[in-house]
């Protein structure tokens, strides 16, 4: 005997849209910035720590992309937002 269950759409829905939230912002490397430019640009985006950004900054270097930041859909856009200002190439990653 199959056991039915009972869904409730407007919780499939909050439990879609919560998904649709999470994202991530990728800093990628290029030739043109310093590496100091790139870590005030990241501590005015994100609000981290100079150790924090420069860690950051350093993987960008080495590794040509970086996490900068996780959570959700609004705040990467505004951070991808604050970044691309000086022409900092970003992707946002859902």
């Amino acid at each position: 005997m199959s056991e039915q269950i009972n869904i409730n759409p407007e919780s499939e829905i909050e439990l879609i849209d919560e998904v649709k939230l999470a994202a991530k912002v990728i800093l990628f490397n290029d030739d043109w910035h310093t590496f100091d430019e790139v870590i005030y640009q990241i501590i005015k985006a994100t609000g981290y720590n100079y150790e924090k950004a420069e860690a950051i900054t350093y993987e960008v270097h080495n590794k040509g992309k970086a996490i900068v930041y996780s959570g959700e859909l609004a705040k990467c856009i505004q951070v991808s937002s604050v970044l691309e200002e000086i022409q900092l190439r970003t992707e946002i990653q859902l």
